[in-house]
């Protein structure tokens, strides 16, 4: 009978310390904000609500992307809450190193919502709208060059790729700085359906486009 009794007052002592540490573990530690848009992202007349939050208690410094969407009665509601779309500062994988990119910028207009990123020898943007219920993306604009040595000069070839999902026409454009001449183009179409939702986007998936 003692040893019941004591078993069941181990329990009952230990269990609060269990939950405080299962509550430590699922601390969502996204607090500090880092980009702040606003515009109507729905054209309901609206302005609705885009941030950036980093995790600055991971050392690989996560960032977390929110789209808050205003209810009738004027209140944000959470649409879309994703980890997965931007690359942390400090990625597992680069032991410790930055990532070599700033954090994306967002910009809402005319209800597109778009995502502007630096990439390996220049920029990418995607922009995404809001349909059906989801922020689907329907449109790619990227911007590289071939350059090798640090800088540009007038030898320094850029492409421009424009891909409209809705359409499927993707287009790459080369030219040199500064000058009017297309030095190539090519064109062809790449149907992806269904279109791309953003809670699915993953950061490296803009290597895809």
């Amino acid at each position: 009978m003692k040893k019941s009794l004591l078993y069941i007052l181990l329990i009952l002592f230990s269990a609060p310390g269990i939950l405080y540490s299962q509550n430590i573990k699922t601390k969502d530690n996204f607090n500090v904000p880092i980009r702040d848009e606003e515009g109507d992202l729905n054209r309901d007349g609206k302005i609705d609500k885009v941030m950036v939050y980093m995790d600055t208690v991971d050392t690989t410094r996560p960032l977390k992307l929110q789209i808050f969407l205003s209810k009738p009665n004027g209140k944000l509601d959470l649409a879309v809450s994703s980890t997965k779309i931007i690359e942390p500062m400090y990625p597992l994988e680069k032991n410790g190193k930055h990532n070599g990119f700033q954090i994306p910028d967002f910009f809402i207009e005319n209800g597109i919502l778009t995502m502007r990123s630096e990439i390996k020898g220049g920029n990418i943007t995607f922009d995404f709208k809001y349909r059906n219920g989801n922020f689907e993306l329907i449109n790619v604009k990227k911007l590289t060059n071939n350059s090798t040595k640090g800088y540009v000069d007038e030898y320094t070839v850029f492409t421009e790729t424009n891909f409209n999902l809705i359409t499927g026409l993707r287009t790459e454009t080369d030219d040199n700085l500064g000058s009017k001449k297309i030095l190539n183009k090519r064109k062809k179409t790449v149907l992806i359906r269904p279109l791309p939702k953003i809670q699915d986007f993953k950061f490296s998936d803009m290597y895809l486009y």
